[in-house]
């Protein structure tokens, strides 16, 4: 098998990620946690991802309706893109359907990106973070971020070398289609909200094609990084990372350009 692909993840791995999570128990909004250890600190959580624009759809929406008013009324298309629960998709709005959370607690998150300063290159995008055992909505997320500046010298490095690179990713496909066009990949080798089974598969199939690497930074990485050739850890992002992460990894790496000198 002469033909290799590296499979990346893209928040924390090929973006520097900035992150608003409003706890709407609290009403308080933190900016220093991940919403994957937020998710993976009860088995009843899950997140989900709104497939529109922040900035636009969910920034200029109502904001006293519902959550759950502003899905059904706009038909916004979701997908749950990280839950160690067993919940289907099409159980989300009958799930949520009573709940109270409203527009104004994402556009709050969205607010406290804006006002950050971030110089946000990608908008990954906004969502929330449900109980699926009691269909409350516990937090509310908007993310986004800038390229790690060694990302693009990386991959053209690596095509240089003849690899496939793919990109597959649990935010939303708009801004991965965005980052596709940053670092000139092709938009079809770009997998969007993809959650960890299904980042699993895209590495198993494309290893009926390639040797391949995948390179992530988080839990949702896990099975994709266990089922890859070689699973690298990339902790650039510097947030902290649990251990059955690191256990899941053949290799760990501090910057991204680390990867080019990985014997693959």
């Amino acid at each position: 098998m002469n033909m290799k692909a590296v499979v990346f993840d893209n928040s924390g791995t090929l973006i520097s990620r900035y992150r608003a999570i409003k706890d709407l128990n609290s009403g308080f909004i933190h900016d220093h946690i991940s919403s994957i250890d937020l998710v993976d600190k009860n088995p009843h959580r899950a997140l989900v991802v709104l497939q529109t624009d922040p900035s636009t759809c969910l920034a200029n929406a109502r904001p006293d309706q519902t959550i759950h008013q502003f899905i059904v009324r706009n038909r916004v298309p979701f997908d749950i893109s990280y839950s160690p629960s067993d919940i289907k998709k099409e159980d989300v709005l009958t799930l949520i359907k009573n709940e109270n959370a409203k527009i104004s607690d994402i556009q709050d998150t969205i607010q406290a990106v804006v006002e950050k300063e971030y110089n946000v290159q990608i908008c990954s995008g906004s969502g929330f973070v449900m109980n699926t055992k009691t269909g409350h909505i516990e937090f509310t997320i908007t993310a986004g971020g800038k390229i790690f500046p060694e990302v693009p010298g990386v991959v053209e490095e690596l095509k240089k070398r003849s690899f496939h690179i793919y990109v597959a990713s649990g935010d939303r496909m708009k801004s991965l289609e965005e980052l596709a066009s940053f670092i000139n990949i092709p938009s079809e080798n770009v997998f969007g909200t993809a959650d960890s089974w299904r980042k699993k598969e895209i590495v198993a199939g494309l290893k009926r094609r390639y040797k391949v690497m995948m390179v992530g930074n988080s839990a949702n990485d896990i099975l994709a990084l266990k089922e890859a050739d070689v699973g690298v850890l990339t902790t650039q992002q510097n947030d902290e990372t649990s251990e059955k992460v690191f256990n899941a990894a053949d290799v760990v790496v501090s910057n991204i350009k680390e990867i080019l000198d990985i014997d693959f």
